[in-house]
């Protein structure tokens, strides 16, 4: 039990880490889209690749930050049914929901983006755009990213929802959801 505690903990630390790193890129999203209207309103100027920049920051944000979302309860959930039962119960939605739900999506997308991927970085894709970034298999490859984060908090919920029903909650480090709650 202590090494599922300790598994929990590590995958927690991880997906905190990811989702608090790439939570700035927001910063730069805003402030992107910001010099990008300046520049376009005001100076008449505008460049593909700054547009292209912001687009692919909106999407690393949301696909490597999915973990971090997961791991504080911010994905939309039917809290009607969830919110005022048991602990137990609730372990056992979590439980099934990321083995018989989450994982197996998991693995579909991984498997699924795997030749789209890989034939990207087989040929150092770039935008199609005039002008546009290069290295567009870089973004593409979030998808695995997205694949690990979510994958990984998705065990991680599993572990923890088993060490619950076992009793042995006091292994678990605490997690603050996004309304405040633990």
């Amino acid at each position: 039990m202590q090494a599922l505690a300790s598994f929990v903990r590590t995958v927690d630390r991880f997906n905190d880490a990811m989702g608090r790193a790439v939570s700035w890129l927001t910063l730069a999203m805003v402030l992107i889209t910001f010099g990008v209207v300046v520049f376009r309103y005001v100076f008449s100027l505008g460049w593909v690749w700054v547009q292209e920049s912001y687009v692919w920051l909106h999407g690393i944000v949301f696909m490597l930050g999915a973990g971090y979302t997961l791991l504080h309860n911010g994905h939309v959930r039917v809290d009607i049914f969830y919110r005022p039962k048991s602990a137990a119960y609730k372990a056992w939605v979590d439980l099934l929901g990321a083995l018989l739900l989450l994982l197996p999506v998991v693995v579909l997308t991984f498997w699924g983006s795997w030749d789209y991927v890989i034939k990207s970085w087989a040929g150092l894709e770039e935008s199609r755009e005039a002008g546009g970034l290069p290295g567009l298999f870089l973004f593409k490859t979030v998808l695995w990213g997205f694949c690990l984060c979510i994958g990984l908090q998705g065990l991680s919920l599993a572990a923890r929802s088993l060490l619950t029903l076992r009793g042995q909650q006091s292994l678990l480090p605490t997690v603050v959801d996004e309304s405040g709650e633990g």
